[in-house]
């Protein structure tokens, strides 16, 4: 069992050293990216919503 535990550790720093990690630039960007699909999203549906809610105002 230890055996199967070290083999482990050893096999997910092997993995881990393969990583590539963004620069800090690259995060900055995605950063923005992700912020301005979620703003855009978040103002289709708040503009989905709200006309939704009126023809359900108006069909009272």
């Amino acid at each position: 069992m230890k055996e199967k535990i070290i083999n482990y550790l050893k096999e997910s720093y092997a993995e881990f050293k393969k990583v590539r990690w963004l620069t800090p630039r690259e995060t900055f960007y995605w950063t923005l990216n992700i912020i301005f699909f979620i703003l855009v999203f978040a103002i289709f549906y708040g503009i989905i919503d709200f006309i939704l809610s009126r023809i359900i105002i108006f069909l009272k």
